[in-house]
This record gives C-alpha cells, sequence and structure tokens, in this order.
C-alpha cells in the first residue's frame, strides 16, 4: 500500500485545490490511499519556540507518507502565506524535516489562465533546501477552474478527471521508486 498525504495550500473551505486534492484522492490506484490535512492554519514560524501539537502532528503525517502532494493556490505570482509558514516550521531543524528526500507531487486550480504554474514554480524552488524529489510530469495547472467543478466541489470535467488519473498513477509510481 503507498499512502500519500495531500496538504492544501489555501485555507479556504470552498477552496478549488481542496477539491483538487479530492479528486486525485479518488483517482488512485486500487493500492494507495491519499490522507488529507485539514488546516495549516499553524502560529506563525518562530524558532525560539518549540514545535506547537499541531506541527508536530503535520511532522508525524508526513514521516508516515511515502509521497506529499500538495494543492497549491496562487496568490499574488505565489504560493499562500499559509504554506509558506507550514513548510518553514516542518523544515526545521533541516536534518530532522521529514521533507528530506520525501517525494512530492504538486496540483494547482485557479480562476485565472495560469493555473498556478508561477506558484508551482516557487515551490518547487522552495523544496530544494529539504531535497525533496518533485514530480515532473504530468504537470497539473488548471486554469478556469470554477468552471470544471460544481459548486459543491465535485469535478465535472472529463478532460482533467483524466489528466488527474495520469498524476495518481505517476504519483504513486514515483513514490515507490523513492522509496527504494
Amino acid at each position: 500500500m503507498v499512502a500519500l498525504l495531500g496538504i492544501c495550500g489555501s485555507m479556504r473551505k470552498a477552496s478549488l485545490n481542496r477539491a483538487l486534492l479530492a479528486a486525485v484522492a479518488e483517482s488512485l490506484p486500487a493500492h494507495a490511499r491519499m490522507s488529507l490535512v485539514d488546516s495549516i492554519d499553524l502560529p506563525i514560524f518562530n524558532s525560539d519556540l518549540a514545535d506547537p501539537p499541531a506541527v508536530v502532528q503535520l511532522k508525524a503525517a508526513i514521516a508516515e507518507a511515502d509521497g506529499v502532494v500538495f494543492g497549491v493556490p496562487e496568490y499574488n505570482y505565489s504560493i499562500p502565506g499559509g504554506l509558506k509558514n507550514a513548510l518553514d516550521w516542518v523544515s526545521r531543524p533541516p536534518q530532522h524535516s521529514p521533507l528530506v528526500r520525501k517525494p512530492v507531487g504538486m496540483v494547482g486550480a485557479a480562476t485565472g489562465m495560469s493555473g498556478t504554474i508561477r506558484a508551482q514554480s516557487h515551490l518547487r524552488q522552495m523544496l530544494l533546501y529539504s531535497d525533496s524529489p518533485c514530480l515532473s510530469q504530468p504537470e497539473v495547472l488548471i486554469p478556469r477552474a470554477h468552471e470544471r467543478f460544481s459548486p459543491e466541489g465535485r469535478l465535472l470535467d472529463a478532460s482533467t478527471r483524466t489528466l488527474l488519473e495520469r498524476f495518481a498513477v505517476a504519483m504513486v509510481a514515483f513514490a515507490e521508486r523513492c522509496r527504494t
């Protein structure tokens, strides 16, 4: 069994990226599962403080997973501050970070036309710090996502579903390769 962890970079309850992660979870092969982190609403990172309980839980969930899939929104051409803050917490101390050499995949949905390409590029750059290998293909950059999901967050678009199925198979295979 391949265990993946989905982390949504948006804290909105009706996040398109949360819906996208749920659609990825539904697309996984039978020998894989993905649990979703409920929230990354963490205190602002401060290296003078011990890890708060929510950070300890997040680090443990990442450590237990065979791979991590980030649902990456794009705010002001980059990742949201909450996701950056979560990365700051879980990447410290560097030698004990659960992200070290942890396989990572990214998916992103946006209402505009760029489909989160800049945010995903920034996240890849940040993950160099923890030496996290990133799945490069297929890229999941969903533009005009509000037209592809129902108001309840159900994926409606067949071509997006096909892309997510390809991504899910590739991510599971990537996590398996990185395990050995």
